[in-house]
């Protein structure tokens, strides 16, 4: 039975403003402090990261000596922002690119530990069956942060849909757009309401955590999915910088890229998350 701690962004907001940036959760410590008693509060997207973490807790972690307290949060910038001010002493969600991102625009000091996993990210639709029956003008929703609606368009490049300009970054935006032989069109939402967009438009691209949420099996249902080759947005454990050496996150680290891990990702998703070790 999950014993998982569910956190929504509004919960922890306040949280935020009572204890301030010096705020400590069970057990979580500041990169300063190293104080590394108590359990290992980690924070993560409920699918599959928390699920993943919930797995370790219930089969491995006992016997490793870990105590791992898992917090479910829905947005993929609190994660973060817990993670820097001690709230939680680890997060699970994030890929290299976006983290770049982040800590750049934010000022953050997050560093990834273990890759864990890939989501690839799928486009589907309610519409229509194939990618080749999108009609010219089509609507297609695509996750508004920089990273994931670069990573999106990628995608549709991929695939022949679009052709971005020669030199586009992690960061391309609908502007970076060569050409557009179906003349698309593009809205753009925040990452979890992709799914909830799929009645609205005629496609959507969504990240492979909130399309599994969202009940969608994206080695089955997507119309063009992102390959795992050479793919460099694996999901990783991260920590505030100087927490690297924490006992308890080289415990987890370890667990995390074990065979049971791996079984169990296998056999729970079917290819809709992929293993990255």
């Amino acid at each position: 039975m999950r014993n998982t701690a569910k956190l929504t962004t509004a919960v922890l907001a306040a949280g935020a403003l009572t204890f301030g940036l010096s705020a400590c959760g069970s057990g979580s410590s500041s990169a300063g402090s190293h104080d590394y008693s108590g359990p290992l509060v980690v924070a993560a997207s409920p699918t599959p990261h928390a699920e993943i973490l919930d797995f370790v807790k219930d089969n491995l972690a006992k016997k490793a000596g870990l105590d791992l307290q898992v917090k479910e949060f829905t947005d993929y910038i609190t994660p973060n922002t817990a993670t820097e001010d001690g709230s939680v002493d680890a997060n699970y969600f994030q890929n290299q690119p976006y983290l770049d991102d982040f800590n750049n625009k934010r000022g953050t000091h997050i560093v990834p530990v273990v890759t864990v996993h890939l989501e690839p990210l799928g486009l589907y639709s309610h519409k229509i069956k194939k990618a080749d029956e999108l009609k010219s003008g089509a609507t297609i929703a695509v996750p508004n942060d920089a990273v994931n609606e670069g990573r999106a368009l990628k995608l549709l490049a991929a695939n022949g849909l679009i052709t971005l300009k020669d030199g586009t970054s992690n960061e391309a935006t609908p502007q970076d757009i060569a050409k557009n032989p179906k003349h698309l069109q593009f809205k753009e939402v925040e990452a979890a309401q992709t799914p909830r967009s799929l009645d609205d438009v005629d496609a959507a691209v969504v990240n492979g955590n909130y399309a599994i949420s969202a009940g969608l099996k994206p080695a089955k249902d997507a119309l063009v999915l992102e390959s795992a080759k050479n793919n460099p947005y694996g999901n990783f454990l991260a920590v505030k910088k100087g927490n690297e050496k924490d006992p308890r996150v080289a415990k987890l680290a370890k667990l995390l890229v074990s065979p049971e891990v791996k079984k169990f990702i296998e056999d729970k998703y079917q290819g809709s998350v992929i293993p990255s070790f």
